[in-house]
């Protein structure tokens, strides 16, 4: 390598992440990945595996014609089909590696295999061997190596070493191992293995026991300068080490690790992204580095910190990843300092005496929804100064309905002295639900309207979006418009009748 603290990341997403249940792509598709590792800036891209099927030789041999800049590599067992397969798929491709590999686990050879340790031996060192004469660039794995006796592991590496192996990866294959087990595992194989200074030592991990970033970084610190990882950490059953975290993990803590990579790290998100969008594999929200709240935050005292200084809640900036800034979710943990901030960044500006009753609906609807939108801060916003002229407002709301007996309501209405009135209509069910809320409403206000006009639509998205009713209503002679906005439809409507009592009696107070 140019420079010793370089750590090589070598990206199987195209052969080890399609392997999980589901991930199968096209080769087009594998192209449009290839393409964005490129752009990443990879050092190796393992194709795929060429002799497993005629699909997987197409697409390595495509990608190995499309792509240069990073190594292009294929999978191959230990046996002469599977690795002249491999050199006929890449062979286009001048920066070529051929990646070799044979179990040597005891579990594997009685269950899998049923092959003696002997010939285990011979066969790591004539596929190495093999290899090698068609390309100077040959990587080495005995899979299952955590399960594998130590001093078998150290036998077989040096088999690959002698016949001109130039990395050996070290698998966790099935996730089995921890961190500092790994890494004493790497300080075993480098201090006893002949030649060791001369080949690169590569960590290539699975996360069933949720530990692959772990484990991969264990072993940088014990000698590894190769990582195999996947985007989105996608692989066989829980998947492999995470590109995104490993790779953020050592540029964040540089000072610790005292390595670096050659990743574009404002490339990860974009390219999660498409990974994701290709093989249907949802990024979880809570995904380090790349979901959707690695860079959120909706506690209260968290957001107050973020608006005075993003690092004291940040250990990274969202920039740095590709996404374009942080976000401040704004629920039902927010505080004032977050919800002023939203309303001056939507360009609104309440006054003194409406902050109070804005940041009290916020919160009441906050206590409904899962999460508040921008067009929900702005309905707010623009009912502020009506809110806090109204006499009247709604404390409480039930209805019942039924196809054969009609529907019934029950409302707490709250007069300007504070005072709670509370009325049903369970004497005289309604034909539908609104029907006996405004019925009920204009019982207890004492004013009896015509309504001319109703209408719906949705404010923001999702199964909790609020929707906005507004209705027309004639009385003495005029029509007065109101509307209303709830995660509820009719408790929008309520609202919205409301208003238009509280604008008829803010017009008769003028006269």
């Amino acid at each position: 390598m140019k420079d010793s603290r370089e750590i090589i990341i070598f990206d199987t997403t195209l052969r080890d992440g399609e392997q999980a249940p589901g991930c199968s792509m096209t080769i087009g598709e594998k192209l449009k990945i290839a393409h964005a590792l490129k752009e990443l800036n990879v050092d190796v891209i393992e194709a795929g595996f060429a002799a497993a099927s005629p699909g997987d030789y197409e697409a390595v041999n495509a990608i190995a014609s499309e792509i240069d800049g990073p190594t292009i590599c294929s999978l191959a067992r230990c046996n002469e089909s599977d690795i002249e397969k491999a050199y006929e798929a890449l062979k286009v491709n001048k920066n070529r590696r051929i990646h070799v590999f044979v179990a040597t686990s005891e579990i594997h050879l009685k269950h899998k295999l049923n092959m003696a340790k002997d010939e285990v031996l011979k066969a790591a060192y004539e596929g190495v061997k093999m290899a090698k004469s068609f390309c100077d660039n040959v990587e080495f794995s005995p899979e299952d190596a955590s399960r594998t006796d130590h001093g078998f592991l150290t036998e077989v590496v040096n088999a690959a070493i002698e016949a001109g192996a130039t990395t050996i990866n070290v698998p966790d294959t099935v996730g089995y191992t921890i961190p500092y087990e790994f890494g004493e595992l790497f300080k075993h194989l480098i201090s006893n293995c002949t030649d060791a200074e001369n080949v690169v030592f590569s960590v290539h991990c699975h996360d069933d026991l949720g530990l692959s970033v772990a484990n991969s970084l264990a072993a940088v610190e014990s000698g590894a300068r190769q990582i195999e990882c996947t985007i989105n950490g996608i692989g066989e059953r829980a998947g492999n080490t995470s590109l995104e975290e490993v790779c953020m993990a050592i540029r964040t803590r540089e000072e610790y690790f005292d390595f670096k990579t050659s990743i574009d790290s404002t490339k990860l998100y974009p390219t999660s992204r498409l990974v994701s969008s290709i093989t249907g594999m949802h990024v979880p929200r809570n995904k380090a580095i790349v979901g959707d709240n690695a860079f959120a935050h909706e506690a209260g005292i968290h957001q107050h910190g973020m608006l005075r200084d993003s690092s004291t809640y940040e250990i990274m900036k969202p920039q740095d990843v590709g996404i374009a800034r942080s976000n401040l979710v704004l629920g039902k943990h927010s505080g004032r300092h977050a919800f002023l901030d939203r309303i001056n960044d939507l360009g609104f500006k309440l006054e003194k005496d409406e902050i109070d009753p804005a940041f009290r609906e916020f919160k009441k609807l906050a206590d409904k929804k899962k999460e508040i939108f921008d067009t929900d801060i702005e309905a707010i916003v623009l009912n502020a100064d009506i809110a806090n002229m109204s006499r009247w407002s709604l404390e409480d709301l039930e209805t019942n309905s039924g196809s054969s007996w009609g529907s019934t309501a029950s409302l707490k209405l709250v007069d300007s002295g504070e005072n709670i009135i509370e009325r049903d209509n369970k004497e005289n069910p309604a034909s539908g639900p609104i029907e006996a809320v405004f019925n009920i409403i204009s019982d207890i206000t004492g004013y009896q309207l015509e309504l001319t006009n109703f209408e719906i639509h949705s404010v923001s998205v999702g199964d909790d979006a609020q929707g906005e009713v507004t209705v027309t209503v004639s009385y003495d002679g005029q029509n007065y418009r109101g509307h209303g906005i709830s995660t509820d439809i009719i408790e929008s409507g309520a609202l919205a009748y409301l208003e238009v009592i509280n604008r008829i009696e803010r017009n008769q107070a003028k006269h």
